[in-house]
């Protein structure tokens, strides 16, 4: 058997250290070292505050913002300050893309639609650095990581 934390941040895995957490599995929508745009956000942001990398939290509040400000450039800065349900509706009608989680999409319930994506910790050995900690082992698709839309709950649209 293995344990596999609900929640363990790349700063845990970080300040407790390889000798404690290599081998924990943990899962995460975000990783800085996932692909070519995640290690670019991750060096726009490492830039401003070298010091900490960006774990899923950071990627979030970042995404969500990107995606509500561009939905207020396509139905203007008025329109999206007269009403956020009308702001919210259009965010779930379009397409979200940016370099924290790619393309994807918001569901009715205001849940972003990604992929999330078991890693392993590694071992001090396995290490190339100090931010080098998790070693990739597979990607679980939106579909199979989000419950399903419950049909009872009646979601504004408007």
């Amino acid at each position: 058997m293995k344990i596999a934390p609900m929640l363990l941040f790349l700063q845990d895995a970080h300040s407790v250290g390889l000798e404690i957490c290599g081998g924990t599995t943990v899962t995460e929508t975000f990783y800085w070292d996932l692909n070519d745009r995640t290690r670019a956000f991750t060096k726009r942001l490492v830039a401003k505050a070298p010091k900490n990398y960006p774990n899923q939290a950071h990627a979030s509040a970042y995404a969500v913002t990107l995606h509500y400000l561009k939905t207020a450039q396509k139905i203007g800065a008025a329109e999206a300050k007269k009403s956020g349900r009308n702001a919210v509706a259009k965010m779930k009608s379009l397409p979200t893309d940016d370099d924290a989680f790619g393309t994807g999409s918001i569901r009715a319930d205001g849940r972003g639609e990604f992929p999330a994506y078991l890693f392993q910790v590694k071992t001090q050995a396995e290490s190339k650095g100090e931010w080098d900690l998790y070693s990739w082992s597979q990607k679980v698709p939106a579909e199979e990581v989000l419950h399903p839309l419950n049909d009872k709950c009646k979601f504004p649209t408007t």
